[in-house]
């Protein structure tokens, strides 16, 4: 692919990048049947495990396998060091930012954010208006979307601070390569991942309600029929948790307590991965058969923590993305590290023109969307499309912002015709408790088909294993 910045080759594809010789040298060294094999055997033992998402309106079925790719990612340890500097940064920004809006509303006070981009937008939450939260802390657990477009700048494509996903994968992933190929990590320092689920249960431990030394930890699941369920299930056998459902869940007398065979035990943290709509029928969807009536209350008293916080999700809408490089400054007074993408709000009217008249160019997203859904790449769109898209928009303005199509970078990957490079973006994923954690790396996912920009497994895309090298 011309034109796209090549994660293993340089500009003209003949020389390999430095960080990736010795394992070009090791592929170069594999008969084609060993890789073919083994990349069969990878697919058994990932349906074996059940590592499966949902592909919703999909013909082929609700469930699908995840497809895996043996060619990994690598990530020098100097990129590393400043993809990770600036992570933080804005991991930080965001909590301040969540904190202050729920509290003091400086950044609007100062006319940095106009009030009605916070208060009329949807994820906003006035119920927690005045709830103080342990170490003000609200986006515990952090996916930032990052891309590398043009010469090998790195972008921040999207914050996932709701309830991110996929972090199951990326330590699948991890598991399977040194399972099929240990030869390669004798070669290479490659830093490890094994550990994140005991620096999250560190973190989840570390936000318990003051007073609490040795808290009980849960992970919430809407139940089986999520998407995501494998992951909840996979994280909560790994911390050594209860995986529980709402209906496992009660409040008496002030507090929230789970049944057990022995009898109820006091909750003090919920890792929740339920949308704040379903937590707390009395306060919320009133119809959600999910929460845990009461819950609210709990958490209004500082009696129970949850992660990620509620109302955080207003921080992860398209809607206030374009505003994060202002945060950085404002909270922080510094420079950001990494960049946003160029943004188009529709909200204002001349940007809206800008968008309608360049729809065949522009990637169009709805500001509460996610998942790849209820978005237009304009160059792979037909005519009729781009018409359909440009109806909403007229209709919607505020609901949309607008993108130049990136020129995402792409890294060689295994596909029916053989090798071949295609797209890639790459989900760090950033623990803030008492201090700020990641492990090294993180989920990269892969568009499978042919010039696609879309790598979310929710429409067809794939993974690989991302190697960050200590030395």
């Amino acid at each position: 692919m011309a034109g796209f910045f090549n994660e293993m080759f340089d500009e003209g594809g003949a020389k390999t990048r430095t960080h990736y010789q010795g394992f070009d040298r090791w592929l170069s060294e594999q008969p084609a049947d060993i890789v073919a094999r083994k990349r069969v055997e990878a697919d058994l033992m990932f349906r074996r495990v059940g590592i499966t998402f949902a592909v919703y309106g999909s013909e082929a079925g609700t469930e699908r396998l995840i497809p895996f790719d043996i060619i990994p990612r690598i990530i020098p340890a100097a990129e590393w060091a400043t993809l990770q500097q600036g992570l933080r940064q804005r991991v930080q920004a965001l909590n301040l930012f969540i904190h202050d809006i729920y509290h003091e509303q400086n950044i609007v006070r100062a006319g940095v954010m106009p009030a009605e981009q916070v208060f009329r937008n949807a994820q906003y939450r006035p119920e927690m208006q005045g709830i103080t939260v342990p170490s003000d802390i609200y986006a515990h657990i952090a996916g930032i979307d990052i891309v590398r477009a043009g010469a090998g700048e790195f972008y921040v494509l999207e914050d996932n601070l709701r309830v991110p996903s996929g972090v199951s994968y990326m330590l699948e992933d991890r598991k399977m390569m040194m399972r099929l190929f240990p030869e390669l990590f004798a070669r290479h320092k490659v830093a490890p991942v094994a550990h994140y689920p005991d620096l999250l249960l560190d973190m989840l431990r570390s936000v318990a309600p003051q007073g609490v030394d040795d808290p009980t930890v849960v992970l919430m699941t809407p139940g089986m029929y999520n998407s995501a369920y494998f992951e909840h299930a996979f994280l909560a056998q790994q911390m050594g948790i209860e995986l529980v459902e709402g209906q496992d869940l009660f409040v008496d007398d002030g507090y929230v307590f789970m049944r057990t065979t022995r009898g109820p035990k006091r909750v003090d943290v919920i890792y929740r991965r339920i949308d704040d709509d379903f937590l707390d029928p009395l306060v919320f969807r009133a119809d959600s058969s999910l929460g845990v009536p009461g819950l609210l209350s709990v958490y209004r008293a500082g009696r129970v923590a949850l992660s990620n916080a509620i109302g955080t999700g207003v921080a992860d809408d398209k809607s206030i993305y374009p505003f994060v490089p202002d945060m950085i400054r404002f909270y922080l007074s510094e420079e950001p590290i990494l960049n946003n993408v160029p943004t188009w709000q529709c909200r204002k009217k001349e940007e809206l023109q800008y968008t309608l008249d360049h729809l065949d160019q522009l990637v169009v997203k709805e500001v509460h969307g996610a998942g790849g859904y209820g978005m237009l790449v304009g160059p792979a769109s037909t005519r009729a499309e781009i018409e359909d898209f440009r109806q909403r928009l007229i209709a919607k303005p505020e609901g949309y912002i607008a993108q130049p199509t990136l020129a995402l970078s792409v890294c060689p990957t295994y596909v029916e015709s053989g090798i071949a490079p295609r797209h890639i973006d790459l989900r760090p994923f950033v623990l803030s408790g008492k201090t700020v954690t990641m492990v090294p790396g993180g989920l990269t996912r892969v568009a499978l088909k042919e010039g696609s920009l879309v790598v979310n497994s929710s429409q067809g895309g794939g993974t690989k294993d991302t190697w960050v090298l200590e030395r």
